[in-house]
């Protein structure tokens, strides 16, 4: 049995898991749902300085605790570029890295330069006004492609704002992490902002896949997510 370590994107936590990791459980599987520094249940720990490497090293040191081994590294939006960093430096605990509706990113990519050019301006307008220059506010939920509203009042008491050097840091890659073999999934019920990132996936030969709900997989379409996870991991 494998190994799971779900990361979350942007302004979640570990917690955004709940509804996907029992069902990785009954199938047999370890599972682990960090939170990274200075987002969520850690935002006591937020300063301007709290960046995409000090994300990466929160996994690693997750992975280093845990003695982690045949790890399946899942990574949602903004956490496709902490999977991507933390391949690059132990892909021996590494099977396998799953992108779910998230960045692809190259050494020397940025996230905010991975996101379509009309997202990317959003995010620094909000950034310069309500972020105070350091931080990016929530995005609101329905442009995410949550409707319900039962998820909107789970997630909305829970979601904090993100520290905006994660976005702006660019990863540093040696190559290493090219050898733990990648697959992406692209939620395709919405806006669809991970789209080129999706067919970047496809190009490099990775198994891409579709799941038909919005960007929040994990909150408003956990089964399907879930048994999709184990297909991915197990391919």
């Amino acid at each position: 049995m494998s190994t799971f370590v779900l990361v979350p994107g942007a302004w979640h936590g570990g917690w955004a898991w709940q509804r996907v990791a029992p069902a990785l459980r009954a199938a047999g599987h370890e599972v682990h749902t960090p939170t990274l520094t200075g987002v969520s249940d850690r935002a006591h720990l937020l300063n301007p300085q709290v960046g995409l490497s000090t994300h990466v090293q929160d996994v690693v040191a997750l992975l280093d605790a845990y003695d982690a081994r045949d790890v399946v590294l899942v990574g949602h939006s903004y956490a496709g570029q902490v999977v991507t960093g933390v391949a690059d430096r132990v892909p021996e605990r590494l099977v396998k890295r799953i992108h779910l509706d998230a960045f692809v990113g190259d050494d020397g990519d940025a996230a905010i330069d991975l996101l379509p050019t009309t997202v990317a301006d959003h995010y620094r307008e909000s950034v310069a006004g309500p972020g105070y220059g350091w931080l990016i506010p929530v995005r609101p939920l329905e442009r995410l492609g949550v409707t319900d509203e039962a998820d909107v009042d789970w997630l909305t008491p829970r979601l904090t704002p993100h520290p905006w050097l994660t976005y702006t840091e660019p990863l540093r890659l040696t190559g290493k992490g090219e050898q733990v073999p990648a697959a992406f999934i692209e939620c395709v019920d919405w806006m669809r902002v991970f789209r080129p990132q999706a067919e970047k996936a496809a190009a490099r030969g990775w198994p891409t896949h579709e799941i038909a709900t919005g960007h929040e997989a994990m909150v408003t379409a956990p089964d399907e997510l879930a048994a999709l996870l184990l297909d991915v991991a197990t391919a």
